[in-house]
């Protein structure tokens, strides 16, 4: 049977198991949007407000259900627009295939309407792309392209499709696919492997069995791995403290007993202490990132390093290692679990205790609100009781994002979902979307400022549209928080285009499109609010909290830029 390019590329999406798509339609994409209308009880589409925000939405469903995230936009502009969300997606090793449509091929390369060279503008921040110039390569690129998102470091790629070939029809039988050794090959040429090997699993455990102070830095790669359990076998085996990376956030519970929690420029004192002070650093499924290490040179100034990835590009890159095992995550801890001995003792000799107990993880000293008005721990701590422990906490980027890495209850592995290495303002709103809509059992609340709400606000249209039941709480200081407190800490309170002291009115906005709101500004009025949403929540609609905020509170601990991370602003 002859079948379009456009519903070979239909049916090849449902054959990989996409069950959802988050796109914008324009003119070089309308013949896949009407193959989508024709199967629509087979794959469902989102109608997101723009582009950027489809990219967000995979990228939230990716991240929170383990699946890869699809977004569609149309050629030139929409294109484009999709490349924020691309680029923080690679930067935190998100899976996504990224569909654009073209112009025609024979018009390629003649600055036709809306026509832009997206597989060379999106060429820095994709795993691999293509461009698809033979309707009978279509179905093979895309499982090729499913593959290559998965295999490996997780990460994002990108298919741009002419028109033309949407369009064209040809004899089609399904199951045209790549071997695996073919794209193997590929991921070789990119220096990925994923065989564990046995040398590099020695060396490691002799450094493991002669270390006095192990330390254990989790990242995102124990998340993406699914390597929760092993690490936390790993850790009692060893009687390690666990630092967790922004995007190591979830890896283990909050309330671990060898959890200290964040590390870095906003780490726990507990944390960026231990770092100071052992003699062997584990890093796992973490990269090194300068907001964790600080000043680089004298980062874990006494420590071997250990490093555990599935990248070896990461290996050596940022911090010199001692020694170093690539491959999955899981598979390594799996190892090392059975030749380790069941106890191996050190001699932290309670440090770390007296550490987490003299400035406990939640503390924040020099507040500004702590006697009165409205604090953020407090606005974070009450959502997480009120949502319940199957919760899943969406942020965007600035201080609100940090409070929530400091306050929020993260039991689960993807149940805290943030923008690590970009730091994409604007992210929040279109990857709660997808995050609820890929949870649609679990209740989802969004932490966003003001600065970064104002970017993403028309997707309030998409939550009530698509029927999408979120809580949106707004920590609505006025200013943009984070960029002022850098200005106050370093540009000594020159506050110059940080102030957002000039509306909207976020509640009457979001009633504008259609969601119940409500303004708080101490604690009693955001415990009634929160039981207000609590309600609209359980009737499957939004709800939207403008919880005011008192323009000088500070994120802290904060280790200045260029400082090593035991030299913290308390």
């Amino acid at each position: 049977m002859k079948y379009t390019g456009a519903r070979i590329l239909v049916e090849s999406l449902i054959n990989q198991g996409v069950d959802t798509i988050f796109g914008y339609p324009g003119g070089a994409v309308l013949d896949i949007y009407d193959e989508l209308y024709r199967q629509k009880k087979r794959i469902r589409h989102i109608l997101v407000s723009h582009e950027q925000h489809a990219a967000h939405a995979a990228d939230g469903y990716a991240r929170s259900s383990g699946k890869t995230g699809v977004c569609l936009a149309t050629s030139g502009p929409g294109a484009t627009n999709l490349i924020t969300g691309i680029a923080t997606a690679y930067m935190d090793s998100i899976p996504l295939v990224a569909i654009t449509g073209n112009v025609p091929t024979g018009l390629l390369g003649k600055d036709s309407f809306q026509e832009v060279d997206i597989a060379g503008i999106s060429m820095p921040v994709v795993k691999h792309n293509w461009i698809v110039k033979d309707i009978n390569d279509l179905e093979e690129i895309i499982t090729e392209a499913f593959i290559i998102a998965r295999l490996g470091r997780p990460g994002p790629v990108l298919i741009d499709i002419p028109r033309n070939i949407c369009a064209q029809k040809t004899e089609w039988k399904s199951a045209k696919k790549p071997s695996l050794p073919s794209v193997s090959r590929r991921l070789a040429k990119r220096g990925e492997r994923l065989i564990v090997k046995d040398d590099e699993i020695s060396a490691a455990e002799k450094l493991l069995l002669s270390a006095k102070r192990p330390m254990i830095y989790a990242g995102g790669g124990i998340i993406s791995s699914g390597a929760g359990d092993e690490l936390r076998r790993f850790a009692e085996r060893l009687n390690a403290p666990v630092a967790l990376s922004l995007m190591g956030i979830g890896a283990v519970p909050s309330g671990y007993k060898l959890c200290t929690g964040l590390i870095g420029m906003h780490g726990t004192t507990a944390s960026n202490k231990a770092a100071q002070k052992t003699d062997l650093l584990i890093a796992i499924g973490a990269r090194f990132s300068d907001r964790v290490t600080g000043k680089s040179d004298m980062f874990a100034k006494t420590a071997k390093i250990l490093h555990f990835d599935i990248d070896p590009a990461e290996i050596n890159k940022n911090i010199g290692t001692t020694a170093w095992v690539t491959g999955d995550i899981k598979d390594i801890l799996a190892k090392l679990l059975k030749i380790l001995p069941p106890v191996i003792n050190n001699d932290w000799n309670g440090e770390i205790e007296k550490w987490k107990k003299a400035t406990p993880q939640t503390y924040i000293t020099g507040s500004s609100s702590e006697k009165k008005g409205l604090h953020p721990r407090f606005i974070i701590e009450e959502s997480a009781k009120r949502l319940g422990p199957d919760a899943i906490a969406v942020t965007d980027v600035g201080q609100h994002q940090i409070w929530a890495a400091q306050f929020y209850p993260a039991a689960k592995p993807k149940s805290f979902i943030t923008p690590g290495g970009l730091g994409t303002m604007g992210f929040g709103l279109g990857a709660a979307c997808g995050v609820k809509t890929a949870n649609p059992k679990k209740p989802v609340i969004l932490f966003t400022g003001d600065g970064g709400f104002r970017m993403s606000s028309g997707e309030m249209n998409t939550l009530v549209s698509q029927k999408i039941p979120i809580l949106i709480i707004v920590f609505n200081k006025g200013v943009l928080g984070m960029v002022r407190q850098w200005q106050d800490f370093f540009y000594n309170g020159r506050h110059y285009e940080t102030d957002l002291n000039k509306g909207p009115d976020f509640v009457k906005l979001a009633e504008a499109y259609g969601i119940s709101g409500r303004a708080a500004s101490d604690s009693e009025s955001i415990v009634k609010a929160l039981t207000m949403a609590k309600s609209e929540l359980d009737r499957g609609r939004a709800f939207l909290i403008d919880a005011k905020i008192n323009s000088d509170e500070k994120v802290l601990p904060m280790v200045p830029s260029g400082k090593p991370i035991d030299e913290q602003i308390i």
